[in-house]
């Protein structure tokens, strides 16, 4: 998963308020690679749900859920035996360009790996965004 090119789109009505975070993510599988953008308020506490799962290293049962606002991105988190937390991205294209859905699962090492995981988004979500 890559997540690239953040974007306040309504910059120039809100000004540094703007809460509207707009970003590319691409996704590549074994056979396909797609790409879509994501709209959310902030990060939409994307940040929040992997520091939450990253104090919770000893594990939970079932799977935690995330979405942004409009779905083009969902994240689902589940603790395995072993010690690690699998992490199921979920990107999804609406119309105009037709529906369609693609998924890819990382695993990482509960604990420390959470941790820096979650911190790499939080700088991502919260770095100065350049103007063009």
């Amino acid at each position: 998963m890559l997540f690239s090119d953040r974007l306040r789109p309504f910059r120039e009505d809100y000004g540094e308020d703007d809460p509207v975070l707009d970003l590319l993510v691409t996704a590549r599988g074994e056979w396909a690679r797609v790409q879509t953008s994501v709209r959310t308020f902030n990060g939409d506490g994307l940040c929040t749900f992997l520091f939450s799962a990253a104090e919770d290293f000893r594990g939970w049962a079932g799977a935690r859920t995330w979405h942004s606002i409009e779905r083009q991105l969902t994240l689902s988190a589940e603790h395995r035996s072993g010690g690690h937390v699998h992490l199921t991205w979920g990107v999804h294209g609406r119309p105009p360009y037709g529906r369609w859905d693609f998924a890819t699962t990382t695993v990482h090492a509960a604990g420390e790996e959470m941790r820096k995981l979650a911190s790499d988004f939080r700088e991502f979500f919260t770095a100065e965004i350049e103007q063009p």
